[in-house]
């Protein structure tokens, strides 16, 4: 049951990146990356947001915080010194486009800072991201 439990929670996270992949499709990056930017919008719902990064770890659309757009995040750690874009970044580009990464970060909606486990796939030359914190 425990197992089942971590599935379904985990699979959150990769309905959203889908689904804001095949928003990106129909869409077109630009309006997409506003969509994924706006704090009301339907990629934004408190701690659950989908956050997008270029090939480089620049970041190009987030929700929570505009000040990060167009920030280079390839070197940025969590607290506790983990590179977790650079783990996004390195593997989304060399093995397969997509996977997990777990990381510390400042939860919106708790307002501290808690783990956080989030989903990435690559699509053309951006990496969607979405999480969960526990």
């Amino acid at each position: 049951m425990e197992d089942y439990l971590v599935e379904l929670v985990l699979s959150e996270p990769k309905h959203c990146v889908d689904e804001a992949i095949a928003f990106c499709k129909t869409t077109g990056k630009e309006i997409a990356l506003a969509e994924f930017s706006n704090p009301y919008g339907r990629f934004a719902e408190g701690e659950h947001y989908v956050y997008v990064l270029d090939i480089s770890g620049m970041m190009l659309a987030h929700p929570v915080n505009e000040d990060f757009v167009g920030k280079d995040f390839y070197r940025v750690q969590d607290p506790e010194g983990r590179s977790f874009v650079k783990e996004i970044v390195d593997t989304a580009n060399n093995n397969g486009g997509s996977g997990w990464v777990e990381y510390k970060w400042f939860d919106p909606a708790r307002k501290m800072v808690e783990n956080k486990t989030v989903y990435f796939k690559k699509y053309d030359d951006m990496i969607f991201c979405s999480g969960i914190y526990w």
